[in-house]
């Protein structure tokens, strides 16, 4: 037993002699690891500030890569200003009527806008007098824009350098007499009016030509004081007999008008028109054949919205004298002077209040054969 404490002891006594000795050689191990310690703490604190110098700059030069965009869009008004490079998009149109509503409240523009006329061409397919109207609009480019609402299953093609080329807007399928008419009107509208540069709007067909050159057309317009829709009241069965008494209150017959499709309207009217949420659902319901929507939408809700701001007639020129539910198409054989001799004679209106002989701007049913004639007399009769 004594032994073993003996032996404890000795053990006890060999364990702090070797801790002793192990301490004395660590001393200057310590010191060496605290001193490399130090020099690591010291290190790092060099690179933390090399990196955050780095890092500054990183900050610096990524700021500095927004520059370029900045300085494209100086104003920061680019992207409101400046008209679709594309007109073909996936908007639906809810989305385009929502988009195309917006409005400046405030009145004058911050920047030179120089006004266009929104020429929007509703067509069952080709446009087979386009060779007049490339001729008129020749030398106007920036006064005007064209837009083609075609049959959707009808793909536009012209050359890189036709007023037509990639013009063409996404559509949908119109038919005479119905709603969808109206809503291809609208979408015309809704897809001029994103160019903000778009002061007139004129609705023409693959049948329209144009009866003046572009500058007296666009003077007129531009010096107008109302816009031209067609409005009457008409108080027999093809006016206030098509009228649905379910359409009250919003639409009273007092207020049910008719009119030609084919107007002319300003940038206030065309907003009017496709920020309607109020009347089109009325129609919509409550005027199908035999009530034609596309000859009393627009001229019933502009009464009830903007009555002063209406001419009452049409700048567009047709022939009902033949009868029947369709207006006259002329061919070849009936472009002569006399022909439009007897369009620009005997008749009268108001223009700004005046009594003017100048009442129609353009001209419709032409057919395909009526092309080459218009060609060959149009520097004469129509100035271009």
């Amino acid at each position: 037993m004594q032994s073993m404490v003996v032996q404890l002891e000795e053990g006890k006594d060999n364990g702090i002699s070797v801790r002793t000795e192990q301490y004395k050689s660590f001393r200057p191990q310590l010191l060496l690891v605290l001193g490399l310690f130090l020099a690591g703490v010291v290190t790092i604190f060099i690179i933390s500030t090399n990196k955050y110098t780095g890092l500054q700059s990183v900050v610096t030069t990524v700021t500095s890569s927004f520059v370029p965009r900045r300085e494209e869009e100086p104003d920061g008004l680019s992207k409101w200003i400046q008209p679709p490079g594309v007109l073909m998009h996936n908007m639906s149109d809810e989305e385009l009527l929502w988009r195309a509503s917006f409005w400046p409240r405030r009145k004058g523009y911050p920047f030179k806008r120089v006004p266009k006329i929104a020429f929007m061409f509703l067509t069952r397919g080709p446009l087979p007098l386009a060779s007049l109207w490339e001729r008129f609009l020749k030398g106007h480019k920036g006064l005007y824009s064209v837009y083609i609402h075609p049959h959707p299953s009808y793909t536009a093609k012209f050359p890189a350098d036709s007023v037509f080329y990639q013009r063409q807007i996404p559509s949908q399928l119109a038919q005479w007499g119905r709603m969808n008419m109206c809503e291809a009107e609208r979408r015309l509208l809704a897809n001029a009016l994103l160019d903000i540069s778009n002061e007139w709007f004129v609705l023409v067909s693959e049948s329209c030509i144009p009866l003046f050159n572009f500058t007296t057309i666009y003077t007129y317009l531009s010096q107008s004081k109302h816009s031209f829709m067609d409005a009457f009241d008409d108080n027999g069965p093809f006016g206030r007999g098509r009228y649905n008494e379910n359409m009250e209150p919003e639409v009273p017959i007092a207020k049910w008008r008719k009119g030609s499709q084919w107007f002319e309207v300003d940038r206030d009217l065309a907003v009017t028109i496709v920020k309607d949420t109020l009347y089109y659902p009325k129609f919509r319901e409550f005027c199908r054949p035999a009530c034609y929507s596309d000859e009393h939408y627009f001229p019933t809700m502009l009464t009830i919205e903007k009555p002063m701001a209406l001419a009452n007639r049409s700048v567009t020129w047709v022939d009902w004298s033949r009868g029947g539910s369709h207006p006259a198409t002329f061919g070849g054989s009936d472009i002569t002077e006399n022909f439009f001799q007897k369009i620009f004679d005997g008749i009268h209106c108001t223009y700004n209040g005046r009594n003017t002989s100048m009442c129609y701007l353009f001209a419709r049913k032409f057919a395909p054969s009526a092309l080459e004639p218009l060609l060959h007399i149009s520097p004469k009769i129509l100035g271009f």
